[in-house]
């Protein structure tokens, strides 16, 4: 096994994907903080205040929504998996993609599957005290190296490893939309957070914070439907037409996948986007000013977490703790009504 896939072995330990997941909300909390010491410093004197109360707001709605998100996410499609499947629409996945990883009972698993393991098989000090450390520590990338030399050489090793250490898992055809609409939750939640911040940000400090609600919601939708959404879809039908044809390759799945998400978000989302903002929300507003809006570079470099989620898609689960900290930018510049200019 070359040092590439041992890598990607050290990422996909459960324990450091956990200790990843746990970390999320101090890494949000820091960002937000450093953003708003950034962000005020550069504002001028007679604004401080108002940028200070308003970027608090915002950020605070975003954060604390996209900390709640994977629970919620999780909560909404076990309860949608388990209507269908009561009415025969569809199978359960066995495998519940962002559950919380419990460390308790993965030190129970690991305990029993490595003393099989080390009871059943002649092994070294050397191998044996890692996997004595892998009960209840993470492995350093150097110990998952001399694992995978010493062990990955008879087919015993190979099904112990990978018991160990769980393949990514790649999600079917049949799981494509329900697994889109988890990440589309997820996504959801911090704009929505950012809106609300955002409305309670301006009402603290603004007479005509009314006047500053259809920017929000705009821009909102925006994020939503070209940079996250729309992103999502043309993924998930690249996939689905990956799977009709029976091209299991990895790359050609990744590459598909980007390739739709190139399609749906840069090329037709900010389209739907404009369409939803011009013909639903300036009219419920009665607002006349059309303005579209239209992508720019941060707009495109966000697009970083639709390729977190081919990587979530194609089963690498160490990256999944990272997408609130992604679509919290979106939820940012929904709250602050961003448009161009």
């Amino acid at each position: 096994m070359n040092n590439l896939s041992v890598f990607g072995k050290y990422l996909d330990q459960p324990r450091l994907i956990g200790h990843f997941a746990k970390a999320v909300p101090a890494i949000l909390i820091a960002g937000g903080s450093a953003y708003t010491i950034y962000h005020v410093e550069k504002t001028p004197k007679k604004e401080k205040r108002k940028e200070f109360i308003k970027t608090i707001a915002v950020l605070t709605g975003t954060i604390t929504c996209a900390l709640l998100a994977p629970k919620i996410a999780l909560k909404i499609m076990k309860n949608t998996h388990v209507h269908a499947h009561a009415h025969g629409h569809c199978h359960y996945h066995e495998h519940e993609h962002g559950a919380k990883i419990d460390f308790g009972e993965l030190k129970e698993k690991n305990t029993k599957l490595i003393n099989n393991f080390l009871k059943n098989n002649d092994i070294s000090i050397e191998i044996s005290d890692i996997l004595n450390k892998a009960k209840e520590k993470v492995l350093k990338f150097s110990e998952i190296k001399t694992l995978f030399e010493k062990i990955w050489e008879t087919k015993q090793g190979q099904g112990f490893l990978n018991k160990l250490i769980p393949n990514p898992e790649n999600i079917d055809s049949k799981h494509i939309f329900s697994e889109i609409g988890r990440i589309s939750i997820l996504g959801l939640m911090p704009v929505l957070g950012g809106i609300a911040g955002g409305i309670i940000g301006d009402k603290l400090t603004d007479r005509d914070w009314k006047e500053k609600i259809p920017d929000k919601i705009k821009e909102g939708s925006y994020q939503y439907l070209a940079n996250i959404f729309s992103c999502n879809i043309g993924a998930g039908v690249a996939l689905l037409a990956l799977e009709k044809a029976q091209i299991t390759s990895k790359a050609a799945r990744a590459t598909g996948m980007i390739g739709g998400i190139l399609l749906m978000g840069l090329v037709l989302g900010s389209t739907v986007a404009n369409w939803v903002g011009k013909t639903f929300i300036d009219s419920f507003f009665n607002k006349k000013n059309n303005s579209e809006r239209t992508p720019e570079v941060l707009d495109v470099s966000l697009h970083v977490d639709d390729v977190a989620t081919v990587a979530v898609m194609s089963g690498l689960k160490w990256i999944e703790p990272a997408l609130p900290i992604l679509y919290s930018i979106s939820g940012y510049r929904a709250g602050i009504g961003y448009r161009n200019g």
